[in-house]
C-alpha cells in the first residue's frame, strides 16, 4: 500500500513539474486550440475536411498573448488578401501556368502592401489553393470563415488560459551566459599566471569573440520573456521584470565586450614577450586571483538580476557587494605591482595599463550603485512612456466622444460652495 501511495505521490510531483514547464504547457494549449477549431469548423464550413481552421489556431496560439494578438491579425489579413486576389483571378482567367505565375506575383505584392510580415507567402498559398479548387466564391469564402474560426479560437484560448511566462527560461539563459563568461575568465587567469603560448592566447580571443553568439540567443530568449509579460493577467509588475532582465543583459554584454578586449590585450602581450611569461610570478598570481574574483562576481550579478524573491535578492546583492569589495582590493594590489614593474622595466607598459583599465571597466559595470542608478533611469523612462501612451489614449477617447465633452463644458459640475 505504501509503495502504491509512493508511486502516486511521485506521479503527482512529476505532473506538477510538467504543468510548470512552459514548453509542455504551450504544446497542450496549441493542440487543444487546434482541436476545438476543427470541431467548430466541421459544423460551419461546407468543406468535408476544414483543416484551415486548426492550422490557423495552431499558428495563432503563440507562446505569448502579445504575439498571439499580433500574429492573429496578420494571419487573418494574409488569408483574406489571398482569397480576394484568387476571386479576382478566377473571374478573369482560369488556372494555367502563366496565370499561376501572375497570381503568385500579385499575391506576394499584395502581401507586402498589406504588411503581413512573415505571412507574405500565406497570401500566395491561400490564393493558389482557392484558385485551384474552384472558380466560384463559395470555397473561397469558406476558407475565410475557417481562418476566422481558427483565429477566434486561438485568441479565446489565450484569453481564457493565459500563456506561460517565459521569465524563468530567460533567467536561466542569462545565468548560463554568466557562467560561460566565468569559465573563460578562469582559463585566462590560469594562463596569465604562467607562460602562455601565442596559440593559447589566440584561442581565448576566439572564444571571447564567440560569446556574441551566446548573447544573440540570450537576447532572443529575453525578447520572448518580455512579450510574455505584455498583456498577461498573471503578471502585475511586468515593466519591472522587463527592465531588470534587460538591464542585466546589457551589463553582461558590456562585460563580454570588455573581456574580448582584455583577451586581445593578453594576446598582443603574448606576442611581444614570447617565449617569456606574460608577467612576473607575483603579478601573474595577483592577476589570476583578480580574474577569479571578478568571474565569481559576474555569476553573482546574473543571479541577482534573475532572482524574484526579495529575501533572495537581498542576499544575492550582499554577496555581490562583498565579492566586488574583495576584487577591488586585489585590483589595488595588482595596480601597485604593475606600477613597480613598469618602473623597473618600461617595456609593454601600455599593455599592462590596458589590462588594469579593462578589469576596472568590468568592476564598474558590476557595481551595485551603478546598477541601481541604471534601473532608476530605465524605470523613469518606462513610466514616462506609459504615462504618455495613456494620455494619448485619453485624448483619443475624447475625440471619439465629442458630444460628452461638449456637454461637460456646457454643464460644469456644481460647486460645493453656495453664492
Amino acid at each position: 500500500m505504501r509503495d502504491v501511495r509512493g508511486v502516486w505521490d511521485a506521479a503527482g510531483v512529476q505532473v506538477r513539474k510538467w504543468r510548470q514547464e512552459p514548453v509542455i504547457v504551450q504544446s497542450v494549449r496549441s493542440a487543444a486550440a487546434a482541436t476545438v477549431a476543427y470541431v467548430i469548423a466541421v459544423r460551419v464550413s461546407p468543406e468535408p475536411a476544414p483543416l484551415t481552421a486548426p492550422l490557423t489556431a495552431l499558428l495563432v496560439v503563440q507562446v505569448t498573448l502579445y504575439a498571439t494578438l499580433t500574429t492573429g491579425i496578420r494571419r487573418v489579413n494574409s488569408v483574406v488578401a489571398g482569397v480576394l486576389v484568387a476571386i479576382g483571378f478566377s473571374a478573369l482567367v482560369g488556372l494555367t501556368w502563366w496565370s499561376l505565375a501572375l497570381l503568385i506575383l500579385a499575391s506576394l505584392a499584395v502581401g507586402h502592401l498589406v504588411r503581413v510580415s512573415e505571412f507574405v507567402p500565406e497570401v500566395a498559398i491561400s490564393a493558389m489553393l482557392v484558385l485551384g479548387v474552384t472558380r466560384v466564391g463559395d470555397i473561397a469564402w469558406a476558407r475565410v470563415v475557417e481562418t476566422l474560426i481558427g483565429a477566434a479560437v486561438g485568441l479565446a484560448c489565450n484569453l481564457l488560459f493565459a500563456p506561460p511566462v517565459w521569465v524563468g527560461p530567460a533567467g536561466q539563459s542569462i545565468e548560463g551566459l554568466a557562467r560561460h563568461v566565468r569559465q573563460l575568465m578562469l582559463r585566462m587567469g590560469e594562463e596569465a599566471a604562467g607562460r602562455t603560448p601565442v596559440e593559447h592566447a589566440t584561442a581565448r580571443l576566439h572564444e571571447a569573440r564567440r560569446l556574441d553568439h551566446d548573447i544573440v540567443k540570450v537576447d532572443a530568449a529575453l525578447t520572448q520573456a518580455e512579450d510574455s509579460l505584455k498583456l498577461n493577467p498573471r503578471v502585475r509588475e511586468g515593466l519591472l521584470h522587463r527592465i531588470v532582465l534587460r538591464t542585466g543583459l546589457d551589463t553582461l554584454e558590456i562585460c563580454t565586450v570588455v573581456l574580448r578586449v582584455l583577451a586581445r590585450t593578453l594576446t598582443d602581450l603574448a606576442k611581444e614577450r614570447d617565449p617569456e611569461p606574460l608577467f612576473e610570478p607575483q603579478i601573474g598570481a595577483a592577476l589570476e586571483q583578480l580574474l577569479s574574483e571578478v568571474a565569481d562576481a559576474v555569476v553573482s550579478f546574473a543571479v541577482l538580476v534573475t532572482t524574484d524573491v526579495s529575501h533572495s535578492a537581498e542576499s544575492a546583492e550582499s554577496r555581490l557587494a562583498a565579492e566586488l569589495t574583495t576584487a577591488t582590493a586585489t585590483r589595488d594590489k595588482l595596480a601597485q605591482l604593475l606600477l613597480d614593474e613598469v618602473r623597473r622595466d618600461a617595456r609593454q607598459w601600455q599593455l599592462h595599463g590596458a589590462v588594469l583599465t579593462e578589469v576596472n571597466r568590468i568592476l564598474d559595470e558590476l557595481d551595485t550603485e551603478h546598477r541601481s542608478r541604471r534601473l532608476m533611469e530605465e524605470l523613469d523612462r518606462g513610466t514616462r512612456e506609459q504615462r504618455e501612451r495613456r494620455s494619448y489614449l485619453a485624448r483619443l477617447r475624447q475625440r471619439l466622444r465629442p458630444g460628452r465633452s461638449q456637454r461637460s463644458r456646457n454643464h460644469p459640475p456644481a460647486s460645493g460652495r453656495s453664492r
